[in-house]
């Protein structure tokens, strides 16, 4: 046998050992994506088995564990975070990325000079409440809102 014959026989063999190894060890969790909207829910089912969750930042999304497994994710604020599931022994059973982003519904962003509002349109057009508005505008929508809710209720808020 020449000696290169020789040596990749040895380099063939040593990478057939590899491959066995890597085929051997337990497969990685897979990574999904779910897309959220700001403070919309979306169901995310848990792998039998999951004892812990894990989310990356809760200030972008939250979870809430129900019964069978369901997750109900909820979208706080506009970016991306994960969330991970594990088994009892700290296993990693899966991984999501979860991208939250603007609602894909009837949302008009009205902007004046340096000054943005948000409206909701369907089919008339009032006020909402949204992450990068104007302080001034956030602060009497959120105020009017607050004053209805508490009417509602049978309180006075002031």
């Amino acid at each position: 046998m020449t000696s290169s014959l020789a040596v990749m026989l040895r380099i063939g063999g040593l990478f057939g050992a590899l491959s066995v190894g890597v085929l051997s060890q337990p497969a990685l969790a897979a990574q999904d994506t779910l897309s959220v909207a700001v403070d919309r829910a979306s169901i995310m089912r848990a792998p039998e088995g999951t004892a812990t969750v894990i989310i990356g930042n809760p200030l972008i999304a939250d979870a809430t564990t129900q019964r069978n497994g369901v997750l109900v994710v909820t979208g706080k604020s506009f970016g991306s975070t994960n969330i991970m599931l594990l088994d009892g022994g700290g296993a990693v059973l899966s991984e999501t990325i979860v991208n939250v982003g603007r609602p894909a519904d009837g949302t008009l962003v009205v902007q004046k000079g340096g000054k943005r509002e948000s409206f909701a349109c369907n089919p008339r057009c009032e006020p909402v409440l949204s992450i990068g508005d104007n302080a001034e505008a956030f602060s009497a929508t959120a105020t009017q809102i607050t004053q209805r809710n508490g009417m509602s209720s049978g309180s006075r808020s002031e």
